[in-house]
């Protein structure tokens, strides 16, 4: 389960209406704002497809200005069970 932390940006006019507009989101948790127009959020989701699906619709936004990765845990992304298959050509720290 993919965990990633971003900045979204919006004009400081915008906070207020992208705030309730990042409320909709199920998957999406807010912590913190500034008078700026950046707000720190956690996407927490089943999958990198539903994060990326995630990702472009918070930028379908009309208020928002960016969305922009600080942190990416997908761990049990790297190699999907049962399958072998290998995400990004990446090991799992277990493989090393």
């Amino acid at each position: 389960m993919p965990i990633a932390g971003v900045v979204i940006t919006t004009r400081p006019d915008d906070l207020e209406a992208t705030l309730q507009a990042l409320a909709g989101f199920k998957a999406l948790e807010v912590h913190a704002s500034d008078a700026e127009g950046n707000i720190v959020a956690v996407l927490d989701t089943g999958s990198l497809d539903a994060m990326e699906g995630l990702v472009r619709e918070i930028n379908g936004v009309r208020t928002i200005l960016s969305v922009g990765l600080t942190y990416l845990n997908a761990e049990d992304e790297i190699e999907r069970p049962g399958s072998g298959e290998r995400l990004f050509g990446l090991r799992s720290h277990q493989e090393q």
